[in-house]
C-alpha cells in the first residue's frame, strides 16, 4: 500500500471513530499541498438514515467572525474606518456616553471590550440549561439592535481594552451594524460583495430564511444532555446571531477562504498582521484562547502553529484550520453539538477523544 493511500486510510478509519463515537454525520476534507481528501461518515438524517456526504452545506457558526473581520478591515484599508476610532464615533446611539468612546473598533474585533454576551438574556431559559426558549424562538426574527441591547445593558465583563477578553456575540452585531452603517448597505450583503464573492465561495453565504437551500445534514442539539434524545434545529431563524455565527458554507469553500486569506488575497498583509495580533481571550466553553480580530490560532507541539476558526449554532459544530505555511488544511462538519453532560465535566468523553485523533490525523499525519 502506497504513503498515500495509508494517509487515506487512516483519515477515513479517523472520520468513522467521530461517528462510532457517537457523532450522527461527520463530514471533512483534509488538504496537503496539492492532494485533497474529502471523507464523510456516518448519517445526515436520524430517521430516513440518509448518509451524510462532503460536499453538503453546513451553518458553521463563529467562522462567520473571520469574514466579517476581513469586511472591517477591507473599510479600513479604504480609509474609511480607524481600526482604533471609538466606535461611539460612528454608533453613538448603540454605544452611548463614556463606553461609546473608550470602545474601539480593534476591541469589538478581539473580543476585549468588556460588553456583555446576550445570548443568556435573548434564550432565558438557557440560564436554567433547558431548552424552552430555543423552541420559543425557532421562527422569531430579532432585530441586531434588539439584541445589542441586551448586551449593553447587561453587567459590563470587564473594562474596555482589559485582558483577558470575554468572548461576546454582541461586538460582532455592532460590527454588522458599523459595516452598514459605513457603506448604506445591509451588512450580509456587503459581506457578501466584498469578502465571500471575490474570493469564489460560490456554495457560501447568509440564509434568506430558515431553511438551509442546498443539501445538508439534520443538525441535533444536545445542549449538554438537556436535550434527550437530541433535537432537530436545521431550520431556524438566524436573526439571532447573524453576523456573529450566521453563514452557511461548505468544508470546500472554508479551505478556499483561508487559503486565500493567508496567501493575502482576501485583506492586505497589513490589515492580516493586524488579524493575527493576538490578546487572551476566555472562550464561550471556558478556555482561554489566543484570539486576533476574528481568527485564534492554535499550537500542536512537534507540528507548528495553525489559524482558524471554529463555531458551533443550534445543533452544528464546524472547525477549519490551516497551518502557518499554508501547506496543511482541514476543515470539518458535524450534526451534533454539546453532548457532554455537566455531571461528566473533567471526564473524558469518546467524541472528544475521537474529534482530537482526526484533528491530529488530519494536521499532522502523512500527507
Amino acid at each position: 500500500m502506497t504513503e498515500e493511500n495509508t494517509a487515506a486510510k487512516n483519515l477515513k478509519s479517523a472520520l468513522d471513530g467521530v461517528h462510532l463515537a457517537g457523532v450522527p454525520g461527520v463530514f471533512a476534507e483534509i488538504r496537503a499541498g496539492e492532494r485533497i481528501w474529502r471523507g464523510a461518515a456516518g448519517v445526515a438524517d436520524l430517521e430516513t438514515g440518509r448518509p451524510v456526504e462532503a460536499g453538503m452545506r453546513q451553518r458553521v457558526g463563529s467562522i462567520t467572525k473571520t469574514s466579517v473581520s476581513a469586511a472591517v478591515l477591507r473599510q479600513v484599508e479604504e480609509g474609511r474606518l480607524g481600526l482604533d476610532a471609538p466606535i461611539g464615533d460612528y454608533l453613538p446611539q448603540l454605544v452611548p456616553g463614556e463606553r461609546g468612546r473608550t470602545i474601539t473598533v480593534r476591541m469589538l474585533l478581539n473580543h476585549t471590550s468588556g460588553l456583555a454576551e446576550y445570548l443568556p438574556y435573548a434564550f432565558p431559559s438557557l440560564k436554567e440549561l433547558a431548552p424552552g426558549s430555543l423552541d420559543d424562538n425557532r421562527f422569531r426574527r430579532f432585530r441586531p439592535v434588539e439584541l445589542i441591547a441586551m448586551g449593553v445593558g447587561a453587567p459590563a465583563t470587564g473594562e474596555p481594552g482589559s485582558t483577558p477578553g470575554i468572548y461576546s456575540n454582541t461586538n460582532y452585531l455592532l460590527l454588522g451594524e458599523l459595516l452598514e452603517h459605513l457603506t448604506g448597505t445591509p451588512a450580509e450583503e456587503h459581506i457578501s460583495r466584498a469578502v465571500i464573492d471575490p474570493a469564489g465561495l460560490a456554495s457560501t453565504g447568509f440564509p434568506a430564511g430558515p431553511p438551509i437551500v442546498g443539501p445538508h445534514p439534520r443538525m441535533y442539539e444536545a445542549l449538554f444532555g438537556a436535550i434527550d434524545p437530541p433535537r432537530d434545529y436545521s431550520v431556524y431563524n438566524m436573526s439571532w446571531v447573524m453576523t456573529g455565527a450566521g453563514l452557511i458554507s461548505t468544508v470546500a469553500d472554508l479551505n478556499r477562504f483561508y487559503r486565500k486569506l493567508l496567501d493575502g488575497e482576501i485583506v492586505k498583509p497589513s490589515s492580516l498582521a493586524e488579524m493575527q495580533r493576538l490578546v487572551p481571550v476566555i472562550a464561550q466553553d471556558g478556555r482561554t484562547i489566543d484570539y486576533g480580530l476574528g481568527l485564534y490560532k492554535t499550537e500542536i507541539p512537534g507540528h507548528g502553529t495553525f489559524w482558524g476558526h471554529d463555531g458551533t449554532v443550534w445543533g452544528a459544530l464546524t472547525m477549519s484550520w490551516i497551518s502557518a505555511d499554508g501547506g496543511r488544511q482541514f476543515s470539518a462538519a458535524m450534526n451534533l453539538v454539546r453532548w457532554r453532560k455537566p455531571d461528566a465535566e473533567g471526564a473524558p468523553h469518546p467524541i472528544d477523544d475521537a474529534l482530537a485523533t482526526l484533528k491530529h490525523q488530519a494536521l499532522c499525519g502523512p500527507a
